[in-house]
């Protein structure tokens, strides 16, 4: 008997799956809870050591494949038996997010020196970005009297919206020697988008439409005509391309995408909610904001 006590142990029989047929299981249950579209290819990497006792870390990539240059990984934690998938976000708070979105030398509305900043990725073919440029900019602008600024960066989304690259390029080019030029060109943009794609949705000749428009702007606006023409037929999206980059860093996959000195909303969004937004950072910077007004033709009187 004590001679058995020194014999090895066998080996515990393992319950755990193939890796092959376990990392299945994480994708249809990533794609599942996240909503995650069917063109999305997800890579499910090897399992590292994470911080938390009784899980690994394991990296998932997200791909698109006409997109490559905007794939992303996000680290999930899967427990020691493969049962239970956890996400555990992290955020550094140590920049101040609105920071982090570089506007200089883009063209503002409104008073340059508020000190509420709303960032709004645009796309000019997007409908949802049109209504909000048409709805927002006169009551908001109106309301705040010089406590905000809005600025647009760029963001097309050139798989659904074919000429939509063209016109921030173009836009560049006209904002690149005036403010107003840039914004009269913006606003007529998100007001006639179905006249520059015209009655049957020619990407080359919204083209020659928007270059057209530019050249128009230009010529009221008394920019260098020999400038601008140049600008337009290089169409550089170099810029464009760039902060749509900064935009895939700050998460924004959709349009428009406001960011309220550094409070982000996704989507469509009511005038209402937008002021409630702005009154939270104007008061963050000790500014009271001021007092809503009702809107003409509504009643003041009880039980009306």
């Amino acid at each position: 008997m004590l001679a058995s006590g020194c014999m090895a142990q066998p080996a515990p029989v393992s319950t755990a799956l193939p890796t092959s047929r376990l990392n299945r299981k994480i994708e249809v249950m990533i794609r599942a809870e996240l909503s995650v579209p069917p063109e999305y290819q997800m890579v499910i990497g090897e399992r590292q050591k994470s911080d938390l006792a009784g899980y690994d870390m394991i990296p998932v990539t997200f791909s698109l494949p006409a997109h490559p240059e905007r794939s992303q990984t996000v680290n999930f934690l899967l427990s020691k038996d493969g049962n239970t998938l956890a996400r555990l976000s992290k955020w550094d708070i140590g920049e101040d997010p609105a920071m982090m979105i570089p506007t200089d030398g883009r063209p503002v509305r409104g008073n340059p020196e508020a000190k509420v900043t709303i960032v709004n990725f645009d796309d000019l073919e997007c409908p949802f970005c049109a209504r909000m440029n048409a709805e927002f900019f006169p009551d908001t602008m109106e309301h705040y009297k010089g406590l905000v600024k809005f600025v647009y960066l760029d963001f097309p989304l050139a798989e659904i919206h074919p000429w939509a690259m063209h016109a921030a390029v173009d836009a560049n080019c006209l904002a690149a020697q005036g403010g107003t030029a840039y914004w009269n060109y913006v606003d007529y943009l998100h007001t006639h988008g179905q006249d520059v794609s015209g009655p049957d949705n020619d990407p080359a000749k919204a083209a020659v439409r928007l270059d057209k428009l530019a050249r128009q702007q230009g010529e009221e606006q008394h920019l260098d005509a020999v400038k601008l023409d140049a600008c337009l037929l290089k169409q550089d999206g170099s810029k464009v391309e760039a902060e749509m980059k900064i935009g895939d860093k700050l998460g924004v996959n959709a349009t428009p995408t406001f960011f309220v000195n550094g409070e982000r909303w996704a989507g469509q969004l009511e005038e209402s909610q937008l002021w409630i937004m702005i009154d939270r950072a104007l008061k963050a910077e000790g500014i009271q904001p001021p007092a809503a007004q009702p809107h003409p033709g509504s009643s003041t009187q009880p039980g009306q």
